[in-house]
């Protein structure tokens, strides 16, 4: 996976120039003040800085639209001229105003890249790593975050500090993302698939996920092009097919390959419900959301192995797979035999990989004479088939016939299915060889099919069929209307309610003004025998503050995908809100300079460490995985357009509030609102960790109706 992690790390280069702006700025501002004399005008000091918070809104209540329509790569290097020549107007800046202009154009660029480089992750990365991928724009941040605070620490230890040039010096590292962007980043396989452009989707893909074959999931994008629409939970129980059943279950039953050569495998509907059906029906009996509940109910079933595998199908599992390394894959048609079709290793690049998005696996040199037959699930009925892949997480996609009846219209078509093992009281784990001792569940999330309509016979009018004339709903554009859809509205909800609490837990202000906090924290005392001024001081404190960030980040990456994002808020946010405590004790009780400018510094580093790990990367992380593809460019432009207002509010207020009720009332309104936020978090925040986009925003539709019947 080489080629998606190096992609996510190029696209992060956008956020490491956004950091660099924050902490630049932050060092800056100290002599910035004493050229334009702005120690008399702090509404004049907060525009300075809030500038390019102002950019950044106002390129955004337009870039979600923009993004659906150009696509991703384009904003990016559109973010990367901005930043370009918004570094060259600052190195400029004859007077207040003209950098009010660069500062301007700078967070046009920062507003694009915060915007876009989430969403373009999320839709690159394999379910199983996504977490830890979409972590890199705060890792990058931080680290240019800290690359700035040397710069401008070095620079100010000359005789004559220049912060045109510590701001200018931006121009530099934006050439190397434009370049970057130009010559590296593919489109979002997601984007191109959500406007037809099946050929180019299934090239990024290959790229991406370093093998030819990638049929199964290019038919899980085209699916996930649906808002809204009925969903429900059926529940099976997997046995062995020589168990006796009854004739209705044999009218309903799946047969399964097994993942070894002589073991058939049944899923048989329960005539009961399924957990998850429970969940979905019940709710929670606490005070928390009906979809937090079901959610979790998911997250109960996928073991905890870092590397997120299907249990179903075990040996088809992740790509990540020692196993699956070298897999070849070839097609089957329910209606032609194996031995009538034989592709090259690594399928070329033959449209006939795609004759169906039903797949088996070919037996390699080590796997001769096993025989597995992993991908096909099939009716009782010879004519009967439902086809199968595995799309992460232990989530497997397949597709079954239904009856459509109506008033005007009779007739067939397919349902899609997304399959996963439930782990409850009777349910076996590990390889399915063990089913002869004993049956295990799945839930399966069922809806109607956008890739194959009501007339489609799957193996006849297939991906190939697909890619030369897409389904109607890759031709539609986003919609404000979709935004009505409940499962939409939904995950808005939680969207914007979590930007704004994270805002107004106050990092961004205090990111800004950290020199000036710490200087007033007395920080100079802890310094003063190293020779070094009050000013130099403050912003070396600074730099290591954001240096110790970077473990922190490291071992958020790590828990990400394992721990998931609802448990590392909840945990971390109770750190935060002790960590502001201490602050605000430090200036309350009396003490001397240098107690009290230990207290401040490490409520400020552990205060930092602890966000960064939680409330930092993982809000825009949500939002990046809870919207439709279709609307998920607009419904980002709403979240982030609350984000910078929000951002502004505070960066803005920070100085007056300051000078009003210091730093004991500033924190302690943070403490309250992070307060809040555990509350929000707790009761409406779902678990999304391993799951892949186009399930998430189906649980989301699912959860929400259920939400409102129950009301």
């Amino acid at each position: 996976m080489r080629g998606v992690v190096l992609v996510a790390i190029a696209a992060a280069v956008g956020n490491m120039l956004q950091g660099w702006d924050n902490a630049t700025i932050a060092g800056a501002v100290i002599y910035i003040k004493k050229e334009f004399k702005l120690d008399t005008s702090p509404t004049m000091e907060g525009l300075t800085v809030a500038m390019s918070l102002i950019g950044a809104t106002f390129i955004t209540t337009f870039s979600g639209p923009v993004s659906d329509l150009l696509g991703r790569r384009p904003m990016m290097i559109i973010s990367s001229v901005l930043y370009f020549v918004g570094g060259l107007v600052m190195l400029w800046s004859p007077s207040v105003y003209v950098l009010l202009l660069g500062r301007l154009l700078d967070g046009f660029g920062v507003g694009l890249a915060v915007t876009t480089v989430p969403v373009y992750i999320s839709e690159t990365a394999p379910s199983e790593i996504r977490g830890l991928l979409n972590t890199l724009p705060q890792f990058t941040g931080s680290g240019g975050m800290f690359l700035s605070y040397c710069t401008v620490f070095g620079m100010s230890l000359m005789d004559s500090p220049s912060w045109r040039l510590m701001l200018g010096i931006l121009s530099i590292p934006s050439l190397f993302y434009f370049v970057l962007t130009i010559a590296f980043l593919p489109e979002s396989p997601r984007w191109l698939v959500s406007k037809g452009r099946m050929s180019e989707a299934k090239q990024v893909l290959q790229r991406l996920r370093g093998r030819q074959d990638v049929s199964g999931e290019l038919a899980l994008l085209i699916e996930g092009l649906g808002v809204g629409g009925d969903a429900s939970i059926e529940g099976y129980i997997i046995s062995s097919e020589n168990e006796p059943s009854n004739s209705q279950e044999d009218k309903d039953r799946i047969m399964l390959d097994g993942p070894e050569e002589g073991l058939s495998l049944v899923a048989r509907p329960l005539t009961g419900q399924s957990t998850l059906g429970l969940v979905s029906r019940q709710g929670s009996t606490v005070a928390m959301d009906p979809l937090v509940t079901l959610f979790g109910s998911v997250h109960q079933q996928v073991p905890e192995t870092g590397i997120l595998r299907s249990m179903i199908f075990p040996t088809a599992g992740s790509m990540f797979t020692d196993g699956g390394k070298n897999d070849q894959w070839d097609v089957v048609n329910p209606e032609i035999n194996d031995s009538d079709y034989h592709f090259d290793n690594g399928g070329g690049n033959s449209e006939k990989n795609l004759l169906s998005p039903l797949l088996s696996r070919q037996t390699t040199g080590t796997e001769k004479g096993v025989g597995r037959r992993l991908g096909s699930l099939m009716q009782a009925t010879a004519t009967e088939t439902v086809s199968s892949t595995d799309i992460g997480g232990g989530w497997q996609l397949a597709w079954r016939r239904s009856e459509v009846r109506g008033e005007d219209v009779k007739g067939s078509g397919f349902q899609r299915i997304y399959l996963h093992q439930e782990n409850i009281p009777g349910s076996r784990h590990g390889s399915l060889v063990s089913l002869t001792g004993g049956d295990f569940y799945a839930a399966a999330l069922v809806s109607k099919s956008t890739l194959f309509g009501k007339d489609d016979l799957l193996g006849q009018n297939s991906l190939q069929s697909v890619l030369e004339a897409p389904p109607e709903t890759a031709r539609k554009g986003p919609s404000w209307v979709d935004l009505c859809e409940p499962g939409v509205k939904h995950a808005l909800f939680v969207g914007v309610g979590i930007q704004i609490l994270q805002q107004f837990s106050g990092i961004n202000g205090v990111l800004y003004y950290t020199p000036q906090i710490l200087e007033q924290a007395g920080v100079g005392v802890l310094l003063a025998n190293m020779g070094l001024g009050s000013d130099s001081a403050s912003l070396l404190i600074s730099g290591v503050t954001t240096l110790l960030m970077l473990p922190s980040i490291g071992l958020a990456m790590r828990l990400m995908d394992i721990a998931g994002r609802r448990w590392l808020l909840l945990s971390t946010l109770p750190v935060l809100i002790t960590a502001l405590i201490a602050l605000i004790l430090g200036n309350i009780i009396p003490m001397g300079s240098v107690p009290h400018a230990i207290c401040s510094t490490i409520s400020v580093v552990v205060y930092f460490c602890c966000f960064v790990m939680g409330f930092g990367p993982i809000p825009n992380i949500l939002c990046s995985e809870i919207f439709p593809t279709r609307v998920r460019g607009l419904c980002i432009a709403i979240c982030a357009l609350t984000f910078w207002v929000c951002d502004i509010i505070v960066t803005y207020s920070l100085p007056v509030m300051l000078n009003s009720i210091g730093l004991a009332g500033v924190f302690g309104i943070y403490a309250v609102v992070c307060i809040m936020a555990w509350v929000f978090v707790y009761v409406k925040v779902p678990e999304t960790k391993g799951m892949p986009l186009e399930v998430i925003s189906e649980f989301f539709s699912l959860g929400a109706k259920q939400a409102a019947k129950t009301q």
